[in-house]
């Protein structure tokens, strides 16, 4: 499994869990190493174990983390998690990760310690027990969640639109990372984790939530996605979208806001809320709604007392001429996602000194 990493470090920890296994796989043996060209491992194999020991059980539901394994990394480098599962291994409720991973043919063995990709020869979209991983560096003095459905997962990031020269397939969250990596002093670094998940929403009562989403609505996975991640100062709220879709109305969406803006508060968390932005396909009262949130979000700039600033990428996406719609330049083509260009202008938005500012507690 292949996990970007926004900041480097010089030991690492992998979190496994089984949230949606029906039985409890085990872990019979665990690396990392730096990822290389497609399944290869550049650089050392470094064996992972967990409580002191190479090999765990993940209940159905549970989750673990690995203890520290000695792997110096940089910023943006990809890690390579490499499993030797005996049992099922259940894939996440993530299908647009936007990463190749790669299994080896069941039966074929063990092939953790093994630097080169050939045993592994086939690829898959979904990723498979590894949920997140870790990094020690004392320099860094905070990590920053964007949490939300689609958009922050990064679909249509690989699109180029019309204004782009050639392909570059990166998402928001990465070129914000890129500005932090670039523009903030190296004793005051930030990292980033995407914690995206298409199709989700914030609000658990919308009539017509699909199945995919069940369980998964911000305040049922808060927990895991982002108060058991380590550091975490501050977190960019982009839900909406979906809730309209699928029959949430205003008050229904300002519910759930407020619930879970209170929970990070509570955690000492500081919350920067985004407008939701335009839809095709929305009818009237769906745009009353969304103009009844955005104004709640946007009054006095903190979400009308209950948030600590505003990033409105509702002005970054939208049309000029037709508000209720996404601007062509930035639009994937479906009115819905924003495309490379897109996605660049909203990170090109995001304010640094307000991210930094989450640091402060």
């Amino acid at each position: 499994m292949i996990t970007h990493l926004s900041q480097g470090g010089d030991v690492l920890c992998v979190r496994i869990q089984n949230t949606f296994g029906t039985t409890p796989p085990t872990i019979d043996a665990a690396t990392v190493g730096r990822g290389g060209h497609a399944a290869a491992i550049t650089g050392p194999v470094r064996a992972v174990t967990f409580g002191g020991r190479c090999h765990v059980v993940i209940p159905p539901g549970g989750e673990v983390w690995s203890d520290a394994a000695g792997l110096a990394a940089r910023p943006q480098d990809d890690i390579a998690v490499s499993l030797s599962v005996v049992g099922t291994a259940t894939p996440g409720e993530h299908s647009t990760g936007l990463r190749t991973n790669c299994l080896s043919q069941a039966g074929s063995g063990d092939h953790t310690a093994e630097a080169g990709g050939d045993a592994y020869t086939q690829t898959v979209q979904s990723t498979y027990l590894v949920s997140a991983v870790d990094v020690r560096n004392t320099a860094l003095k905070g990590t920053i969640v964007t949490y939300g459905s689609s958009i922050v997962d990064g679909v249509g990031s690989t699109n180029c639109g019309r204004a782009a020269p050639k392909r570059q397939p990166t998402a928001a969250g990465r070129t914000t990372l890129r500005r932090i990596n670039r523009e903030i002093p190296a004793d005051r670094q930030l990292a980033v984790a995407n914690a995206g998940i298409s199709g989700t929403t914030s609000s658990a009562a919308c009539p017509h939530m699909p199945d995919v989403a069940v369980g998964l609505d911000a305040a049922a996975r808060l927990e895991r996605d982002v108060l058991a991640l380590p550091g975490v100062t501050g977190v960019i709220y982009y839900y909406g979208t979906n809730d309209l879709a699928d029959d949430c109305d205003a008050a229904q969406i300002l519910a759930s806001y407020r619930a879970v803006f209170q929970r990070l508060h509570t955690a000492g968390i500081k919350v920067y809320v985004t407008p939701i932005t335009p839809r095709p396909g929305y009818t009237d009262q769906n745009n009353l709604d969304r103009h009844t949130v955005g104004s709640w979000v946007k009054k006095w700039n903190t979400c009308s007392g209950t948030c600590d600033g505003v990033p409105d990428v509702d002005q970054v996406i939208k049309d000029p001429l037709r508000p209720n719609s996404t601007n062509p330049v930035n639009d994937n083509g479906d009115g819905i996602h924003a495309n490379i260009v897109g996605q660049q202008a909203i990170a090109d938005f995001i304010s640094l000194p307000m991210l930094r500012s989450s640091t402060a507690l």
